[in-house]
């Protein structure tokens, strides 16, 4: 994905909100991109860009070779269908299925076939360590079940990029860390190219490079590289320190 020079403005003539100035960068095949910065400082806007939920004001975003800028609301809906995968952090799951059938809705929305469909929910419930919940319906099962869950919705027609929108944000501390374990065996094990906006040092720790926001501009961009986890997690805390960015959450 490559984001050009993207702003995103609101109000009128008189009151205008730049929300995201001028923006630019690119993520790779198989990257585990955080975004992060106070609230306000664009973050969700930009998320909502690129996850084709709304428009820019200016600038261009491509996905390989389509300019996502460029299409029709019918063509967006059906780009969006066949080329994103989105984790929220209330989950939005339909409490009138079962965590399994959950699941392959989103294969079915496909028209793929019942046994195609059948072998890959098998495959992925496995994966993410949910298959003795996969006849459970949302309510009976733990915040964490219910968000690998919709990791396992997210991943399972294998979308080119993962969006997740503070997917830590309603659970606990083990929980968060037992869903961000399954976001680097995402990463790793699958090779899912995922981006994430959160506002939580510690879950942005297991990212591979992290961009910061500040009032709509990137202030500043960390690559992990070959260090340690903890490492990591105190550079990010050093730059919060200096963007604003909410620290109280870290575990």
């Amino acid at each position: 994905m490559r984001v050009c020079d993207v702003e995103k403005y609101y109000g009128s003539d008189t009151n205008i909100t730049k929300a995201v100035d001028r923006v630019s960068f690119c993520v790779q095949k198989g990257e585990f991109v955080g975004i992060m910065g106070a609230s306000g400082s664009g973050k969700t806007t930009l998320l909502n860009m690129l996850s084709t939920i709304d428009r820019v004001t200016a600038g261009h975003i491509y996905y390989g070779e389509t300019d996502i800028t460029e299409l029709s609301d019918e063509a967006l809906a059906e780009f969006r269908k066949d080329n994103l995968g989105f984790i929220f952090q209330d989950y939005n799951l339909l409490d009138t299925l079962t965590i399994e059938e959950n699941i392959v809705l989103a294969m079915t929305l496909h028209s793929k076939r019942k046994r195609e469909i059948q072998e890959k929910c098998d495959h992925i419930l496995k994966l993410l360590d949910i298959e003795e919940i996969r006849d459970k319906f949302p309510y009976q099962v733990s915040g964490g079940q219910k968000q690998r869950c919709a990791c396992a919705r997210a991943m399972i027609h294998r979308p080119k990029l993962i969006l997740a929108d503070e997917p830590t944000g309603a659970l606990d501390s083990r929980a968060a860390q037992m869903l961000l374990e399954t976001f680097r065996k995402m990463n790793h094990d699958m090779h899912s190219t995922i981006l994430m906006v959160t506002h939580d040092a510690f879950s942005a720790s297991y990212c591979s490079r992290i961009l910061f926001l500040k009032d709509g501009k990137i202030f500043h961009e960390l690559v992990r590289g070959v260090e340690e986890r903890r490492e990591f997690l105190n550079k990010i805390l050093d730059v919060l320190s200096l963007t604003g960015g909410e620290l109280s959450d870290v575990r």
